[in-house]
């Protein structure tokens, strides 16, 4: 009897260890959890992720394909207690870091993970270094730890195919003419160029905002926000960056020119603006006194048919007051 007891008093407390107090678990503050029940998640019946706005940026075919089913997820405190059928999957939610060149399923790959390699649209091999910031998005665990099986592979990429496409087809934006260049605007060197490597490096912002856009949809794939990308150089091979630096040389000293000789038109352009209005207001003043005479003379007239030959006779009287000599035509007579 004592050895029958000795056994269930041990088997009872294997148990209370095993499965009672090993089943208490607690969640850390940058965590969060999903429980499983044999295997299955347990869900938010109705819910899936199209009903959440991380789906609006898929597009209308992939909606159907990455319609996931809403957890219940654990938000961090404890302790909480699971029974022994039961799995807790613990993720963290915090903030990461890492070079875009990084490949985690080779990590010598790309350089050591320091540098990424595209073409450009002109057939450049240019090399890229940035950084990437991510986190598991709380809004679609299921697809984190259910749907894809190494989502962080994925999302790199994922992001990795969308930079190469974008710098191959990267054109820089065209600069809009409103009419003929009037104004001294040194003209850009990329401009003149057409190199597909000195618009990348000009538009560095532009690049970044727009695999931004291109990766909102990640959420809705993997599971993964990517809170920003970074890339902070575009490295082309030394042979090409040798031969870009002559030519960006040349094209700022055209450029050099250009502006000068566009600063000399303008200030000849300001200088005839100035000469027609000089001009302008001296034939004003010229014009004047002889609206004034005219509207002058206008009024003698209205006051009798006298009024103009005696006005005519004191302005002949004032001459000849001022006058040294006067010549009279006499007509007739000896």
């Amino acid at each position: 009897m004592s050895l029958l007891f000795g056994v269930a008093v041990g088997f009872v407390a294997w148990f209370l260890v095993r499965y009672l107090v090993a089943g208490l678990y607690t969640v850390d503050q940058n965590e969060r959890a999903v429980k499983t029940i044999f295997g299955r998640a347990e869900r938010i019946p109705g819910a899936t992720t199209l009903d959440d706005p991380i789906s609006e940026h898929l597009r209308p075919e992939e909606k159907e394909r990455y319609n996931y089913p809403q957890v219940r997820v654990i938000m961090p405190g404890g302790p909480y207690f699971k029974w022994p059928w039961e799995r807790i999957y613990k993720v963290s939610v915090a903030t990461q870091t890492v070079n875009m060149a990084y490949d985690p399923e080779s990590p010598q790959a790309n350089s050591g993970g320091q540098l990424l390699e595209a073409v450009t649209k002109d057939q450049l091999n240019t090399g890229l270094n940035g950084q990437i910031r991510y986190r598991v998005a709380e809004h679609n665990l299921y697809a984190y730890l259910f749907g894809v099986k190494q989502p962080f592979v994925h999302v790199m990429g994922y992001f990795i195919s969308v930079l190469r496409e974008r710098i191959a087809n990267f054109e820089a934006p065209a600069n809009p003419v409103d009419g003929p260049l009037l104004g001294s605007q040194p003209l850009d060197a990329s401009v003149v160029t057409g190199v597909s490597i000195n618009d990348l490096r000009k538009n560095l912002r532009d690049l970044n905002e727009h695999m931004e856009r291109e990766c909102l949809s990640s959420v809705a794939r993997y599971g993964i926000t990517l809170d920003a990308s970074l890339i902070t150089g575009i490295d082309p091979p030394p042979d090409v960056e040798s031969a870009l630096a002559a030519i960006n040389t040349a094209h700022n000293h055209v450029s050099s020119d250009i502006s000068l000789a566009q600063a000399s038109a303008d200030q000849k352009i300001v200088q005839s603006k100035r000469a027609v209005e000089i001009e302008t207001l001296n034939a004003q003043a010229e014009v004047e006194p002889l609206n004034a005479l005219a509207a002058q003379l206008a009024e003698l007239k209205k006051n009798g048919a006298d009024a103009l030959p005696a006005y005519l006779r004191n302005v002949r009287l004032n001459l000849y007051s001022r006058a040294q000599q006067a010549i009279l035509e006499v007509r007739g007579g000896k």
